[in-house]
């Protein structure tokens, strides 16, 4: 999950090789559950914010390839894996990848035709604030597609209140951070205040156990609990938790993905329009 305006040192997830990796295959694994209905016209442009490693962008660039897609992000470290995940998974794709903070985006009023944010706003101290300046780069009548996940619609089995802990403490250092993981459960008012009509939001959701081996290994194993472990020092620094209490909840939750466990999560994918004549963007 990535960031738009946060500096390096703000992405409470951290931006290692690590990271890099579970973004993708974060992206690879769901790519069928959350780029579900998104395809944009031939010729259309298309602006991804926050764009990260790249990881969403070769799903857009896949499923929408004669659109023209300019990816912006605020990480020069982030946009150069960007630019090696597209060159290597989609070789002469009509990519544009720019730095830019999306408070401050250098393009000209209604340049889009639609725009993409996936995993951004959950960074955001401001979100409903940062919604509203997009839509001066979208066109009246325009598209805005979100994506964000809910970390409090986690359920898993065998339940544990140590595993819940755990997660509990990366929630908390998101907030703490200026960021939000439950953002998902509040897309809908917070594209209405921000001035889009027609807001649609969809629950997508993930179900995960023994008999969807694929699911087990690439969303509880290497995309959710590997998000969750990636946080345990600042976790343990900042007296969150115990060690003891941290290696109990992390091994509860490795559980979920063995014989007889189950993991449930739910993202929720917003789909709003900039309204024509809708006046000037808060």
């Amino acid at each position: 999950m990535n960031t738009a305006t946060a500096p390096p040192t703000g992405y409470v997830h951290g931006y290692s090789e690590h990271e890099a990796r579970r973004l993708g295959d974060q992206a690879d694994t769901l790519a069928h559950l959350l780029h579900a209905g998104i395809a944009y016209p031939p010729g259309s442009r298309v602006l991804e914010v926050g764009c990260g490693v790249g990881a969403q962008t070769v799903h857009l660039v896949a499923s929408s390839p004669q659109a023209h897609v300019v990816a912006v992000d605020i990480a020069e470290r982030s946009l150069a894996q960007a630019r090696s995940r597209v060159d290597a998974v989609r070789p002469g794709a009509s990519v544009e990848l720019l730095r830019a903070d999306l408070h401050d985006l250098p393009f000209a009023d209604a340049a889009f035709d639609h725009l993409f944010v996936c995993f951004v706003l959950e960074h955001l101290p401001h979100p409903e604030g940062a919604l509203a300046a997009l839509r001066r780069v979208l066109r009246p009548g325009g598209t805005l597609t979100v994506i964000e996940g809910d970390h409090g619609s986690a359920v898993f089995h065998p339940d544990s209140i140590h595993a819940r802990a755990v997660i509990d403490c990366q929630v908390r250092l998101q907030a703490d951070a200026g960021g939000n993981a439950l953002i998902g459960r509040q897309l809908q008012p917070l594209l209405a205040g921000a001035g889009y009509i027609d807001v649609a939001v969809h629950p997508r959701t993930v179900y995960a156990d023994r008999s969807r081996p694929e699911l087990v290994e690439g969303f509880t194993g290497s995309t959710f609990t590997a998000m969750v472990e990636s946080v345990r020092d600042e976790a343990l620094g900042t007296g969150l938790i115990t060690p003891t209490a941290w290696d109990r909840g992390i091994a509860d939750l490795r559980r979920t993905a063995e014989d007889g466990g189950t993991f449930h999560y739910t993202f929720f994918t917003a789909f709003a329009v900039n309204p024509v004549g809708g006046g000037q963007a808060r």
